[in-house]
């Protein structure tokens, strides 16, 4: 399994994912947390997947949502779910939509990226990102690779050390507002809230 499986693997098993993935929402907190740091509503949803529960909630929230994911049946799923909001079939990577949002979020998808991607995706996370715009993404607690499954197929996971994604964040006009390794209250996620500095 390599990051460039990622795509072609959720291509192939997005009905099964969009069918058992979790819907209770145990993300609320840290949604909330990041459109409280947000100066408006306007949300990049980066690897938006089937749109439930997270892109839904968040338009219950009055966001204005763009979501993005490279796998075309996600972004059919996600369109069917959310016929209101905008749907861009794309690679996070290498992004240029050629606009800034108030909140970028990559939840459960930046960290399918392999190291050197993971590193360039900072300055297009900064070329999206409106003065005090929230960036919420997550990561593992500790350097790796490991692999998951999902609907019986294996996938790739990566993460950097947290002082590198500290240290990403700063070079690119970012400041670490939160830092929550394996947060125990969701689901022993490790979670990165950071806001884009007025003056980057």
């Amino acid at each position: 399994m390599r990051p460039e499986d990622i795509l072609p693997t959720y291509q192939r098993v997005a009905e099964g994912f969009a069918r058992v993935r979790d819907k209770t929402l145990f993300e609320r907190p840290w949604l909330d947390r990041m459109l409280a740091h947000a100066p408006g509503r306007r949300v990049l949803d980066l690897g938006c997947g089937p749109g439930v529960p997270i892109a839904r909630y968040l338009c219950d929230r009055r966001a204005q949502l763009t979501g993005v994911d490279g796998a075309p049946a996600m972004v059919a799923l996600f369109r069917a779910n959310l016929p209101g909001a905008e749907a861009i079939h794309a690679d996070m990577r290498g992004l240029d939509l050629g606009r800034a949002f108030d909140a970028i979020l990559a939840w459960d998808s930046f960290f399918h990226l392999g190291p050197d991607d993971q590193r360039a995706m900072f300055p297009v996370f900064a070329a999206h990102a409106a003065p005090g715009a929230a960036l919420m993404f997550t990561a593992g607690p500790a350097a790796g690779e490991p692999i998951g499954e999902i609907e019986g197929a294996p996938v790739y996971h990566c993460s950097l050390e947290p002082e590198d994604y500290r240290a990403l964040l700063d070079d690119n006009g970012f400041d670490l507002v939160r830092f929550a390794p394996e947060d125990p209250g969701c689901r022993d996620h490790t979670v990165f809230l950071a806001r884009r500095r007025a003056n980057a």
